[in-house]
Order: C-alpha cells, then structure tokens, then sequence
C-alpha cells in the first residue's frame, strides 16, 4: 500500500521560544540578522537572487533561485547575471532593475545591512549595471574567487519590487537615482517597523501593507496576531516552480522548549522540536535521529546545519571588563574552560560536537585544518592550563576570582587598564527559556571559577538578548551568548570576523586578521583558509562552544516533503503536503 496525496491541510509550526519573525524588510540590520527572520520567515515571500542549498547539499539550487548562473568574462573580473522572468504578485515581471534597486540600496546604506563587511560586497565593485532588461552586469575591483563570490557576495542580494520604490511622499526612483536611496530607505524601515521592539503591534500592519503585500515567493502574509501567530497563504500568482500543496501555513510563537512540547504531544502544531535533552543518540552519531519520545506518530529529524556555535565577547566594552577581555591570554584561559565534550555528550546526550574553530566540523569536509582538527582546537578544555596563563600573566589564581597583583603592560603583567586588586569577573547574558543552555552555561561557570574566574549568569529574553548584545560601539555587555552562532554559505570569514563587519558580534578588530581574511576570498586555495582558521583559533575572539543540531525536527508521521534538511537553514513549505497512511 501507498500514501495518497491530500491537497490542502493546515501545517503549523513552532517558533524557537523568545524569537518570533521580528524584521519583514528583507535589508535586515545586523541586530536582526538571523534564520528566523529571514530563512524562515522572508524567504517564504520575497526570493533571493540565489537559492541556497540543493537536495540536502550545500550549493546553490538553480532552480529555485531568481538568478541564473553567472557569466564570467575572460578576465574574472565581471559577470553577467540572467534574471529569470518570474511574476510580482501585482502583475510586474521581476527584472534587472529590481536588482540595481537593492543594489543602489546596499551602496548606500550598507553599514545597516546584517551581511555586509566593509571592503567587501559591494565596496569591492568598480561598478553594477543594467545590460538589458533582464541582464545585470557586475564588475569587480580585482579577480576573486568565483565559488566565494557566488555563495558569499551574490547572495546578498533580494530584487525589490517597483511598489517598494517610494517614500511618504508618494513613487520614488531609487532604481535609477542613488541619491533617492536613503530616503528610501527610511520609508520602508517606517514600514517595517521598530526592529528592537519586542511588542508585535506594528507587525500586525504588515499582512494589509501596500508594500510588503507585493511578493514574488510561493507565499504571502495573511496576518500577524498581537499573540505573535503568523499565517502564510498561497501567492495565488507565483510563477516560480513548486507552488504550495498546503492551504495555510501558521508559525506559533513559543515561550519555553516545555511549552512547545506539550504542543506538539496534543496535536496541535504538526511541525515543531524535541527539546535539547530530552532525545538521545545511543551511537553518537547526531547527524541521525535516535529513539523518540513520540513514537511513531512524529518523524525526528535533525537539522545539521553548516554552522558553528559561539558565544561573543565584548571588544568595545568601555570598562575594566572592555580590557579584561582585550587580552588574548583572559580569552584563551576562558576558551580553556569551556568542556565542550561534556556539552555535547552530557547536555545534548549524544547530539552535540565539539566545535574547534572557525570553520564547522560538520558536515565533513575538507576545509578544516588538520593542525586544528589534530590538536581538537588550540585551547582544548584544560582548567590548569586556564590557571597557568592567568599566573604568568599577573594574577593570583590562589582565589577565585583571581586578583591582579602584577598590573602593567610588561610581560608577565596584565595588561592596559587592569589596576591592582581588579577580581577577574565577567557577566554573561545568556537566552532564557532553554532548560539545555542553562545547564551549559551552569557547568561553564562552575569550571571557570576552579580556574579563578567569576562568571556571573543572567537569564534574558532571546529577540532581546540580540537586539541589545551585539556589533556597536561602548556597548556594556561583557559576554554573551544566545545559544547558536553562525550559518555559512563559504567559510570565509569576513562577516564574523572582519574589523567593522555588521555581524562582528565581538567588535574586534585585527589586522593581521583583516589581512588573512583578505587572502581566503581571492583564491580557492585551502592554504589560505587553513592560516586563516589558525589564526582565528589562537586568538579567540570568541568563546567557541559545543555545536548541535539546530534542532530536532519532530514532523508529524502524516506530513511528507519536509526532507531532505537544507543544511543552511532555509525552509520550503510550499512542499508539503498530507497523506492519508495506508490509503
């Protein structure tokens, strides 16, 4: 017996608790920058000029994206990029100037976008340009590599309907004036809405807005409920492949991984997440489900993403704390204390790795340094090696927290701006509502402190937590960590790492960094990317920690087209559908 396919249904999805959609603008700023906003929530109406992520690989599905493949000229340096003739669901054709509309956004107001790094897209441009209706040319400063700026540079991009090209005024012309960019821009922030504030009021406006209502994705908004549910219907006039077997999809908001279990357990969402803890891989092996706790009416399913996990510390903090942590030896000695095996084996009971540098470890490949990968990352969990790097460098580790007793900028001092008689003590933010993280940060403070370090924990909202602890200067947070870190296109690491990157969430700056970096986006040679990773693992300019699957999908039994997973995180709904089980 086979599954007969149902047409229609309802599918309804639980939220990670703390984060609903918070940004509908698709020029979302680093504050907001993340997976729910865009690869769950945008995407699902406004199509990026790439797709990212083909049958469970990471690469680009050309058939989902808007963009054909680019075409390179002899000397590397221009390509010319097809857009495809899909429909805006107001009836005009998606086009070459859709492109140069966000492009003259992006030149104008890049600092404000979450993947921009500055030097790179699109400062490293000589200039863009509409070759045709449907053709946009690109030329570049110098010759890149082409797999970087296809995964890295071009995918920055989100054509913007003509309907967005206004102000409050009335009809702009951003596409062809860059001078109307700013002002622009500014309607449409207005539009969206206050990108910090918690309070789901001003979403509530998005479903009936004249702009955001134009979308050329298999979806569009119904509404946005004060309560923070989210229904998606149909784009009745989407012309790109695979248009929507569902008649709605609903996102629920959550407050806790409990809350959303009990969700799932009584039927009322069909997708949603077993909480960290609760599942065990008996093997070890987290790239496959083990036993579930649901049984056979759920799939479990875990989302392996290429990624790696973090928590930030903060370079611009103005304090004592600001030049504890300017100090590569007080970061190396807190990398040192963090025991990621016990996370991963412990806390995540087998569904969790440890994470060693900047590059992930899964899914295997070969960009990860050997050096690194032989040594499991340069500062293993070691809490008398954490001890001994705070001694030689002027602390008395006899107590905890460590004193400074050898202040100074010498060697075997301090270092800048630490006086005599500072206690080594952090405070740490962390995402509140999730039972796994809490434990993990609980057992890292209890290890640093036998190193003599003070950590002290707060528990705080997650859409709050990373609105407020991120990229900006004489910011007062010390260290924080909302539970996941960052989803990579190409490895490279000018989004996290490069000095004034919208995305640096530590704000450090490094030039020999900057410089190394540099070198990783002009050749596919893995040399470059090796130094580079090494250099960034020695110098810890963030706490790594154990990764995990983002999560344990748990699919109802009856839900088909879920996988294969997209191992960047995005979402397609619009293959769903329902069957009847042993029709």
């Amino acid at each position: 017996m086979t599954d007969k396919p149902i047409k229609g249904g309802v599918a309804t999805w639980a939220c990670l608790p703390g984060f609903p959609p918070a940004v509908i603008f698709p020029f979302t700023p680093g504050e907001r920058f993340g997976v729910r906003s865009l690869y769950e929530f945008q995407m699902l109406m406004y199509r990026p000029l790439y797709w990212l992520g083909r049958d469970g690989a990471p690469e680009i599905d050309w058939d989902l994206s808007v963009g054909e493949e680019p075409v390179w000229d002899e000397t590397g340096r221009t390509c010319v990029v097809r857009i495809k003739p899909w429909k805006w669901s107001n009836g005009e054709t998606v086009c070459a100037d859709n492109v140069i509309f966000w492009m003259n956004m992006l030149k104008v107001k890049g600092p404000r976008f979450g993947a921009y790094s500055e030097g790179y897209f699109p400062d490293n441009l000589v200039s863009f340009a509409k070759v045709a209706d449907d053709k946009v040319s690109f030329t570049f400063d110098k010759a890149y590599s082409k797999n970087w700026v296809l995964l890295n540079q071009l995918t920055m991009i989100t054509p913007m309907p003509k309907a967005w090209d206004r102000t409050a005024d009335g009809p702009a012309d951003a596409t062809h004036d860059i001078e109307q960019a700013e002002a622009v821009y500014e309607f449409l922030m207005a539009e969206n809405g206050d990108v910090v504030e918690e309070d789901n009021s001003h979403r509530t406006r998005w479903a009936d807005s004249p702009v955001w209502s134009v979308v050329n994705g298999p979806w569009r908004l119904k509404s946005y409920t004060e309560e923070g549910v989210v229904t998606f219907v149909p784009n009745e006039h989407y012309s790109g492949p695979n248009p929507a077997h569902l008649d709605e999809l609903r996102q629920v908001s959550t407050t806790s991984d409990e809350q959303q279990y009990e969700l799932l357990r009584s039927g009322d969402v069909q997708v949603g997440f077993l909480p960290p803890g609760m599942g065990v891989q008996p093997d070890g092996d987290p790239t496959k489900g083990g036993p579930n706790p649901l049984g056979d009416g759920f799939q479990l399913e875990p989302q392996i993403l290429f990624n790696i996990n973090f928590m930030a510390v903060n370079f611009s903090n103005p304090t004592v704390a600001g030049n504890m942590i300017r100090q590569p030896y007080v970061r190396q000695a807190l990398q040192s204390c963090f025991d990621q095996e016990y996370g991963a084996r412990e806390v995540y009971q087998g569904y969790g790795w440890s994470q060693t540098g900047s590059i992930p470890v899964l899914p295997k490949s070969d960009l990860v340094s050997p050096k690194i990968a032989e040594r499991g990352g340069f500062w293993p969990f070691d809490l008398e090696k954490a001890r001994q790097l705070l001694a030689d460098n002027g602390w008395d580790v006899t107590t905890s927290p460590a004193v400074c007793v050898r202040p100074g900028t010498g060697p075997g001092e301090a270092g800048e701006g630490i006086p005599a008689g500072t206690e080594l003590s952090f405070s740490l933010r962390y995402w509140e509502g999730r039972p796994s993280l809490a434990r993990l940060m609980s057992q890292f403070r209890d290890d640093a402190a036998k190193a003599g370090i003070e950590i002290r924990l707060e528990e705080v909202m997650g859409s709050v937590l990373v609105a407020e602890d991120g990229p900006g200067e004489k910011r007062m947070w010390q260290l924080s960590c909302w539970g996941g870190g960052w989803v990579y296109n190409y490895p490279t690491g000018e989004n996290l790492f490069q000095s004034g990157a919208a995305c640096n969430f530590s704000n450090w700056r490094d030039a020999k960094a900057d410089e190394l970096i540099a070198k990783t986006v002009t050749t596919d040679s893995l040399d470059a990317l090796y130094e580079y990773q090494e250099y960034i693992a020695e110098q810890a300019p963030v706490i790594f920690m154990p990764t995990f699957p983002r999560r344990l999908f748990e699919v109802a039994g009856n839900l088909r087209g879920f996988s294969p997973i997209n191992p960047y995180g995005l979402i397609n709904p619009e293959n769903w559908y329902y069957v009847e089980e042993g029709a």
